[in-house]
Parts: C-alpha cells; sequence; structure tokens
C-alpha cells in the first residue's frame, strides 16, 4: 500500500478536462516541475477500457475498482491506498461497480 498525499505543490492543472465514456470517467492533467505529469480523475459506475502507450501507476484515493490487465482472464480488486502498475504498450479493463472510484495515475 502506498500512502496518499495530502497535496501537491508547485504544480501546473490543466484547466480542461479529460473526458472518457461519454463523461463516466473523466481526470485533469496536473503538471509538475521536474517535467513529470499525473492525472486525477474520477470513474463512475461500469466497466471501461483504457489502452496505455507509457506505463502507468494508478493508486486508489476514494472508492474501489477491478481490474482486468490485458492478456489476464483473473481480475483483482483495489481499495483506498492500494496501486497497481500497467506496463506500457497494453492496456487495462476497470469496473467500479460500487459508485464513484477516484484515483491518481502516474506515467512511469
Amino acid at each position: 500500500m502506498s500512502s496518499l498525499p495530502s497535496a501537491f505543490t508547485g504544480v501546473t492543472v490543466h484547466p480542461k478536462a479529460n473526458v472518457y465514456f461519454d463523461g463516466n470517467v473523466i481526470s485533469h492533467t496536473v503538471f509538475f516541475p521536474d517535467g513529470s505529469k499525473k492525472t486525477l480523475g474520477l470513474i463512475y459506475p461500469g466497466s471501461y477500457h483504457f489502452g496505455t502507450a507509457a506505463a502507468e501507476r494508478m493508486e486508489i484515493i476514494a472508492g474501489s475498482c477491478t481490474v482486468i490487465l490485458d492478456g489476464s482472464t483473473a481480475g483483482a480488486s483495489y481499495g483506498v491506498g492500494a496501486q497497481f502498475d500497467v506496463p506500457s504498450n497494453s492496456g487495462f479493463t476497470i469496473l467500479s461497480p460500487n459508485g464513484i472510484c477516484e484515483y491518481i495515475c502516474s506515467f512511469l
């Protein structure tokens, strides 16, 4: 388990939302002084598939989800404070069956 950040300092936030799946997944991009970026988002109830170009680390900060990585048939459940990694040039299906799931996505 990771410790959840209480705040990010010295960042720039891109105000335009990233909207996916008819508004059921929404995120905002945060840029850090070192050039790295993260997205902070909400996943409304449902099942959604994402492709990845860069490797990603998803941290769950509220709610819960089930994730199936591309190439696997088994799902794993994640709750607050849990994280999972997705390889580059891959993808994952994320299911949020019990309400809104909030996340921080770091690009590795």
